[in-house]
């Protein structure tokens, strides 16, 4: 029998809460599951990868790492904006390799307990929802959960794999 003012339920509950780094996005807010997230850094100017997807910016040296970077609002077929003082590249792990998703800035950590997370609505045709995992609610607002793995398709990856030694010729750009 489970009796919540035990401390020992309570603990065992605190202890399958997910934390999430939350980042804005065109007024939204979304978040990303810490456990994905190697680092945040302001943004700087990338080294452009002929022939990638138009949400693919290039990429960038991290320590000795070409990392691909995409830019989160053409990802999801927003508009494109200048990026400012508050404009960062997230840098995620996805399936062992790292990349970058530039956002407009990010917020906050929130700790999301399981019955706190509600299934993305059916949306119709309309909105893509294949790159979220989920929503909660944080006290009036809503937030949604970005599912990183889905961020960077296969297919791309693998073309980017194969355009990364001409990406060495190619000048950074803003």
């Amino acid at each position: 029998m489970n009796h919540p003012a035990n401390p020992v339920d309570s603990a065992a509950d605190t202890a399958t809460a997910a934390q999430y780094l939350t980042v804005n996005l065109a007024h939204e807010e979304y978040a990303i599951d810490i456990l994905a997230v190697r680092e945040i850094r302001g943004w700087t100017p990338v080294t452009r990868i002929p022939q990638a997807p138009h949400y693919v910016l290039g990429v960038l040296n991290l320590r000795g790492a070409i990392v691909p970077v995409l830019d989160l609002r053409l990802r999801f077929g927003l508009e494109r904006e200048e990026y400012t003082a508050t404009t960062v590249t997230v840098i995620v792990t996805v399936a062992g390799r790292l990349f970058g998703v530039v956002v407009d800035a990010v917020s906050d950590v929130l700790d999301v307990q399981p019955d706190q997370l509600r299934p993305v609505p059916d949306m119709g045709t309309t909105v893509d929802t294949e790159y979220l995992k989920g929503l909660t609610a944080v006290e009036e607002r809503m937030v949604l959960l970005l599912d990183v793995d889905k961020l960077l398709q296969p297919q791309d990856a693998q073309m980017l794999e194969a355009a990364l030694p001409a990406a060495n010729d190619v000048k950074a750009v803003a």
